[in-house]
């Protein structure tokens, strides 16, 4: 399975959560006790340039480096959950009448395996029930579907023995990023809201439309990396420059005005490009759950730190926007992590997620009104 459940759940040392970005690697390990959750330890490194541009040496150092870490940081344990990277992970959406699970998985596996050339028993392949569509006359329903390949999971796990870590679970990003802030959406009025999670890494952007459960996912091959490369063209400069500039910029720092104006300039263009893309997932949303609305975005990643693209999505897609918090109600504990990353919380997002997979809420987590079950997505049923 792409997803197992593995997890032994009300544990009180949660899994590493393990990121492994297009450019920094992110571990967090959460701890749980009657009164909620915590921080146990956290850890970040920013990867070379030579490692983002050769597939070997970016194992090598990935597996140095969470070596170096778990030896420095307060980790208990070494059981870990990690994700596929949008390199490796496929997702659809596919409409099927009403039938018997059986009939659907079936369907399912066919088209998945036709639509990415996968083989339906071999590889993993698995999906989430969206919800109920209104086709012409019939009602339907809509699943979000995500593969990918059993030698690409099997490389991913033996990457993560590799550095000393035990891999119990492999999830999907669009998953884990739902997870780690599914469980603060636990009063009524917020399952009826529908919120999308937008999580801006390096190379890609993952959209998650989220109620009591994921009804939209999609990757978008457009990250921070675009936001650099519109900088350097913009400058005749080089991507590294160009990434000095922009993060000179968040951080307010003095810049020559020439230069601030055409750094500015680019950041708006690209911000511009994704927010079209986000309007689209918005648009398809719209016309297939009818009468679900929107109620805002919530931007994580590296993105969540361009005041820019916060201040042009609302125009495209008219709803509130919002950096990310995803240590809304939990305790932080030692959040200072590693050198070389932004140390907002924002762009810890994923790894929470990931840490999360498996656990259960606590007593105290729980309003009184909302005593029910926590929804389980199909994705990490065993």
């Amino acid at each position: 399975m792409l997803m197992p459940n593995w997890i032994t759940r009300n544990q009180a040392i949660l899994p590493i959560g393990v990121d492994l970005g297009h450019s920094c690697l992110k571990i967090i390990q959460l701890t749980q006790t009657d009164a909620g959750l915590s921080v146990l330890s956290l850890a970040r490194a920013r990867m070379p340039s030579s490692a983002m541009t050769d597939e070997q040496e970016r194992r090598r150092w990935i597996v140095s480096t969470i070596k170096e870490l778990l030896s420095r940081g307060q980790f208990k344990g070494r059981k870990a959950v990690s994700a596929l990277s949008a390199d490796d992970l496929q997702i659809t959406s596919v409409r099927l009448a009403e039938a018997e699970p059986i009939q659907v998985d079936k369907a399912l596996r066919k088209e998945a395996a036709q639509r990415f050339n996968l083989n339906a028993d071999a590889d993993a392949i698995y999906y989430l029930l969206a919800g109920s569509v209104r086709q012409d006359d019939e009602v339907k329903n809509e699943y979000i579907v995500l593969a990918a390949k059993a030698a690409t999971i099997e490389s991913h796990v033996s990457l993560l023995e590799e550095t000393g870590l035990q891999p119990v679970g492999i999830d999907a990003a669009p998953c884990a990023l739902f997870r780690g802030f599914e469980r603060v959406m636990r009063r009524e009025e917020d399952r009826q809201r529908t919120i999308v999670f937008v999580d801006v890494g390096y190379r890609y952007t993952t959209v998650v439309f989220g109620r009591t459960g994921i009804c939209l996912a999609k990757q978008i091959p457009f990250g921070i990396a675009r936001f650099d490369e519109e900088i350097a063209s913009k400058l005749e400069t080089t991507a590294t420059d160009a990434e000095a500039l922009r993060l000179r910029l968040q951080r307010d720092e003095p810049v020559e005005d020439g230069t601030r104006q055409l750094v500015t300039d680019a950041l708006g263009s690209a911000a511009e490009q994704l927010a079209k893309e986000l309007s689209l997932c918005l648009r398809y949303h719209t016309v297939t759950f009818r009468g679900k609305r929107v109620e805002r975005a919530v931007v994580a990643g590296g993105g969540a730190h361009e005041k820019v693209l916060l201040e042009i999505i609302p125009r495209h897609l008219s709803i509130a926007v919002e950096a990310a918090d995803p240590f809304r109600g939990l305790n932080p504990g030692d959040t200072q992590g590693s050198d070389g990353c932004s140390r907002s919380a924002a762009d810890l997002a994923l790894a929470i997620g990931l840490s999360l997979k498996g656990r259960v809420a606590s007593p105290a987590e729980v309003e009184p009104s909302d005593a029910v079950p926590e929804p389980v997505l199909e994705s990490e049923q065993a």
